[in-house]
């Protein structure tokens, strides 16, 4: 689960989240000008060193209720809407206040599950990051809560900032909490707790810590930071978790000093295309394959041929995601389909060289190929 390994933090590019636990008041009364001034501070520190650095920020719902004296968050999502919509002005407009202080400018970005799922909005989304990047504009991104429904939401900006740091293949996330890091039990209820200083890997013993499964992490609080962390390494970056109330905590990070919960990058990481079909798009099916189709995939590194496929579910298109599902219903893998649904359900159990002789045409030998496909980690 850890191990005594130095840290070793080589950025160029770094993405730093911040939840409303952390850029809030304790006594509830709305933002914390205090964080956001020493945020400020640690990006133009990482500037000045030639870092790049991207923001994911929560607080738009939380500073909505305090401007409208509301001490709840609602649960009906129009009431929601309405409190982002509200704070979100409040929130950018502090950003733009401290950061000009530092002599920086910021931009804002507001995106949805949607804009990243699709391979066109998501490449758009890309181009709009890297082009504030480059003309030296810090950008701050959260979710687009004014007019998110329970379908596009990604449940937390944990996730989120995963995505982003994917998204502009970035070699460090950092995610702020209001904690020092991954505790081997609940610091707040133990006082024997012990601060997790490294993980190399997410397992069961690691997934013990936040109270719930691997497969189940990212539901919110801890277990959520940790599925971000884990997906971010896969990508190929590092991740921190660390406490947003640390002085100099960001600039503390990248200069390797034992701050927070270190996650090292995955020596087998994805390819970030690969990265995407595994962590953004969303399935929009699940395609049932037989024992010998989970071990060519899963051991032999093989593209799925239509042979191999029992089952097909849902309605999607060809060049959609689909989830692969072995024979005990669990999920081995996430790929691009060659077919659509309709047509894999006619060629399903028949060997390559019949997909003409079924459909009139064929797309390729394979339902799935091999480099739109992957492979899940148990």
């Amino acid at each position: 689960m850890t191990a005594d390994a130095p840290r070793r933090v080589r950025a160029r590019r770094a993405v730093v989240k911040l939840g409303s636990q952390v850029l809030t008041r304790a006594d509830g009364g709305g933002l914390d000008r205090a964080v956001f001034e020493g945020l400020a501070r640690d990006v133009a520190e990482l500037r000045s060193r030639g870092v790049e650095v991207v923001v994911v920020s929560s607080g738009a719902v939380a500073a909505g209720l305090a401007r409208l004296g509301r001490t709840e968050r609602p649960a009906a999502i129009p009431e929601v809407q309405a409190l982002a919509a509200v704070g979100q002005i409040n929130l950018v407009w502090l950003y733009k206040q401290v950061f000009g202080d530092q002599g920086l400018v910021v931009g804002q970005i507001l995106l949805t599950r949607d804009d990243l799922e699709n391979r066109r909005r998501y490449q758009n989304a890309r181009d709009a990051v890297t082009a504030l990047l480059r003309l030296g504009v810090v950008p701050v991104i959260n979710e687009n809560d004014s007019v998110v429904v329970d379908e596009i939401k990604f449940g937390d900006n944990d996730h989120l900032s995963a995505m982003v740091t994917n998204l502009v293949e970035a070699d460090l996330l950092v995610l702020l909490t209001d904690t020092e890091g991954l505790y081997d039990r609940d610091p707040k209820t133990d006082p024997g707790a012990r601060l997790l200083e490294r993980v190399d890997e997410v397992d069961d013993a690691v997934a013990s810590c936040v109270g719930d499964s691997v497969s189940r992490l990212g539901r919110g609080g801890m277990g959520s930071k940790v599925q971000a962390a884990k997906h971010a390494t896969v990508g190929g970056a590092a991740a921190v978790i660390a406490s947003g109330k640390q002085p100099r905590v960001l600039a503390r990070v990248v200069d390797g000093e034992p701050v927070g919960t270190y996650f090292p990058p995955r020596a087998d990481r994805l390819r970030r295309r690969k990265h995407w079909i595994a962590y953004t798009a969303q399935p929009q099916g699940r395609v049932f394959l037989d024992a010998g189709a989970v071990r060519a995939i899963v051991s032999g590194g093989k593209s799925l041929l239509p042979k191999g496929i029992l089952q097909v579910e849902g309605a999607f298109e060809r060049g959609e995601a689909v989830s692969l599902v072995g024979p005990d219903s669990v999920e081995i893998g996430r790929g691009l389909v060659r077919y659509n649904a309709a047509e894999l359900r006619q060629v399903a159990g028949l060997a390559s060289w019949e997909i003409v002789a079924r459909l009139g045409y064929k797309f390729g030998d394979e339902a799935v190929h091999r480099d739109d496909l992957v492979v899940l980690s148990s």
